[in-house]
């Protein structure tokens, strides 16, 4: 018994100390959100552009001039694609590694806030319902300790205002979620973007290497095949009968 009036008395004040948890979230997320906004704004990227300009240089085989283009540029694909063409004269495969490499280097910061505004958009809503229930809690304590004669309707009606007042958690937990949501989405689809490009430009990078080692392939096998030539040719005019 002593243990629930204990309860009892802490969610009278639990309610009120809800609805200070959620503002604050809310403080943060909005804050979590501009730094969020700022760092993609910084970095935007140009896939179709940028991936011209790169193939051009690789065309011109102006290797330095490419690692230059992408060295300026602050976005994440950038420095990805910068540092795979370091190891551009090393082959295709050692290429695709350092792309991804790259990748998961970054992840943790180009992801970073993400995590808070899925959990916060996820469960803001249930630490707003839980902030309601001791609301109603105290309000029926309240209810309790109304006499039982006549006074009872002004009993009753501190309870409904208790229970108002309990609802008003809730409806602030859901004010938190839905931008928190909102962002959340917004930001995953920019952090989705990134790899979709630098995958892009990966694949771009990839294939002018791979035609680049079919070209010399293919010139190699045409030269051997002009030697044999000769070297038949050569062959039956040695065997042509001498004429006395």
């Amino acid at each position: 018994m002593l243990l629930m009036q204990k309860l009892v008395l802490v969610a009278s004040t639990g309610a009120t100390a809800v609805l200070y948890l959620l503002l604050a979230l809310s403080v943060f997320s909005v804050g979590v959100v501009l730094e969020r906004w700022i760092y993609f704004k910084r970095r935007k990227f140009d896939l179709a552009s940028v991936s011209d300009a790169v193939a051009k240089r690789l065309r011109a085989h102006d290797l330095k001039g490419a690692k230059k283009d992408l060295g300026e540029m602050r976005a994440v694909e950038a420095e990805v694609i910068a540092d795979a063409l370091v190891f551009y004269e090393d082959g295709p495969d050692s290429v695709q590694e350092i792309v991804q490499k790259g990748l998961r280097q970054r992840r943790k910061t180009f992801e970073s806030g993400l995590l808070f505004l899925g959990t916060l958009g996820s469960n803001s809503p249930f630490v707003g319902l839980f902030g309601t229930v001791l609301g109603v809690v105290a309000a029926f304590k309240e209810l309790g300790a109304a006499s039982a004669n006549a006074a009872a309707g002004g009993g009753m009606g501190n309870v409904m205002g208790g229970i108002a007042e309990a609802l008003i958690a809730t409806a602030v937990g859901i004010l938190v979620a839905i931008p928190a949501v909102i962002a959340y989405n917004l930001f995953q689809k920019k952090c989705n973007d990134i790899e979709e490009n630098t995958a892009a430009m990966a694949n771009q990078v990839l294939a002018l290497m791979k035609s680049k080692l079919a070209t010399k392939s293919t010139g190699k096998s045409n030269n051997r095949q002009i030697s044999m030539d000769d070297v038949e040719d050569e062959g039956k005019r040695s065997l042509r009968p001498v004429e006395v």
